[in-house]
């Protein structure tokens, strides 16, 4: 199956970046290489892309993708988390700027075999990396009852979480859950039809719990924020696209900290603390698509943007 995914954000994302021709920068979400296309079409020969993913087919297609630009490229297979270990190992002090798609691919989620969509019949797997150990089959099948229902009352924000983990250790002491219509049957049997008649697929909150909690998603972007902020030359930008509030709310809560990081009191005067920011704010209130994205993309009406940018 070909890789696929249509870039969110994609005009102000390059913008964003103001991207210098002999700069170093990385795509730590790569993908199919849509984001990346376009950083690497305004670097020169001299410049160097960074791309990294967990999903081995996702490096191969990217790779592919950008073997035409003429710039310096590195695809590593890693977390974006490990950014820091990441520019050790190749001998880079830092970037220049750095992008983060958090969006699952469309490969990803219209790929039967991989388990990420409700839509279709596959195995219960939802990883990112194929050679990591944890899959959704576990968590439906091993966390307790407890476990399932703060996974997706947490990361799905699902109001019935408690009833579906209910059902899901009910169904499950008869044999194993082992692919997705069986776990959209089973959270379709437990959301009331009242419930169901509006809004979104009743399976696809649970979904999304199950593959936050299957891939670590939140933990590593708590840790990448930091990370790349850390790494960014004097002048580089980061810029992170998020999908839903969860994200966006640790995003910006960490963008926040960076850029006020006094911590006396606020009763007191004056700052005794000595904490200053190394960070300019470029966005305030995240950028979002476009109407006519929209219409093109109907994946990207969740999408934010934020920006933040390192003191020169």
């Amino acid at each position: 199956m070909e890789f696929k995914h249509v870039s969110v954000l994609y005009d102000e994302c390059i913008h964003g970046l103001k991207i210098k021709p002999d700069g170093i920068y990385a795509d730590g979400t790569l993908g199919g290489g849509g984001h990346a296309a376009g950083i690497c079409g305004l670097l020169q020969e001299e410049g160097m892309l960074i791309g990294i993913d967990r999903d081995r087919d996702a490096l191969a297609a990217a790779e592919n993708r950008l073997r035409e630009f003429s710039c310096k490229k590195q695809f590593v297979q890693d977390n974006y988390s490990n950014i820091e270990e990441v520019l050790d190992r190749l001998g880079i002090s830092g970037i220049d700027g750095a992008l983060l798609d958090l969006g699952v691919s469309s490969f990803q989620l219209d790929n039967w075999e991989r388990g990420f969509s409700y839509m279709q019949t596959a195995p219960l797997d939802m990883r990112m990396n194929a050679e990591e150990s944890l899959t959704a089959e576990k968590v439906v099948n091993t966390y307790s009852g407890e476990e399932l229902t703060e996974v997706i009352r947490k990361y799905g924000e699902e109001r019935w979480a408690s009833r579906i983990s209910e059902f899901i250790v009910k169904a499950r002491k008869n044999k194993p859950i082992k692919n997705t219509t069986e776990l959209v049957d089973i959270i379709k049997a437990a959301i009331p039809a009242s419930a169901r008649r509006d809004g979104p697929h009743p399976a696809k909150r649970t979904f999304q719990a199950i593959r936050i909690e299957v891939n670590d998603e939140l933990g590593h972007l708590e840790r990448a924020v930091e990370a790349f902020c850390n790494v960014l030359n004097p002048g580089g930008r980061l810029c992170i696209i998020t999908f839903h509030s969860l994200e966006d709310r640790i995003v910006k809560e960490y963008f926040n900290r960076r850029l006020n990081p006094c911590t006396c009191p606020k009763e007191f005067p004056i700052c005794t603390c000595g904490k200053v920011t190394d960070m300019v704010k470029v966005t305030g209130k995240p950028i979002i698509s476009t109407k006519e994205e929209l219409e093109e993309n109907p994946r990207a009406r969740s999408a934010k943007l934020r920006i933040i940018e390192k003191k020169r």
